[in-house]
């Protein structure tokens, strides 16, 4: 019975995290964007908390804080003060229309589908639809960074991609906590970079609409 409900738990954690994913990739405001940014990292720290309980792994714990501090709460507060210091437009650029984002999105989840079951029949069903769901928000993560101008947007989908393998970390056994670990620092210490290059991008270029910045560098007229 439990293994049942450990089971279905743990599947709408999964579709929790891509649902989100698809919100993030539909909101056509920044504000909306970091809000739904931050209830993606919610839900890998639900989904990260509760395969700590199932899995009797405590170190899944520490997997689960960090998602819901840091990313959860901590960077888009700090990214939603950056778009207010730097007076960033709020209305999201994209390179591609929104329901062509979307329709490209679901096709990167069946061909993530099609690409984790195949190489893990030899795996619990668990595992090889956690992997095929954590290996969608990397691509939908990755569709954002590509359909999106502004360098908020593409920094939110660089986070959002992370989510997607600290999801897979959490939904595989064993996986050791310094890998967790590595992947939750190697986030901070990029978004601190970010930061710093957000406010030297605004000092030369005075936006941070990567258009504009084509065009002043010539490449687009």
């Amino acid at each position: 019975m439990f293994a049942t409900i450990a089971y279905d738990l743990s599947h709408m954690a999964g579709a929790m995290v891509l649902l989100a994913g698809f919100v993030v990739l539909y909101q056509r405001r920044v504000l909306g964007v970091l809000r739904a940014f931050a209830a993606q990292s919610i839900a890998v720290a639900g989904a990260a908390a509760w395969q700590a309980y199932s899995q009797e792994a405590p170190h899944l714990y520490v997997t689960a804080a960090i998602a819901l501090l840091l990313k959860g709460i901590a960077a888009p507060i700090a990214l939603n003060r950056i778009v207010r210091r730097l007076d960033i437009h709020r209305t999201v650029e994209t390179a591609v229309g929104i329901g062509a984002t979307m329709l490209a999105g679901v096709g990167l989840v069946v061909l993530a589908t099609l690409l984790v079951l195949p190489v893990t029949v030899s795996s619990a069903a668990l595992t090889r639809e956690t992997l095929a769901i954590a290996l969608s928000v990397v691509l939908i993560g990755f569709l954002m960074m590509i359909t999106r101008r502004n360098a908020i947007t593409q920094v939110v989908g660089f986070m959002s991609l992370e989510n997607g393998l600290v999801l897979a970390a959490v939904g595989v056994k064993g996986m050791p906590l310094v890998v967790e670990m590595s992947v939750a620092f190697s986030l901070l210490i990029a978004f601190i970079l970010f930061g710093m290059f957000f406010f030297r991008i605004r000092e030369r270029f005075d936006t941070l609409d990567l258009q504009s910045i084509e065009s002043f560098r010539g490449e687009r007229r």
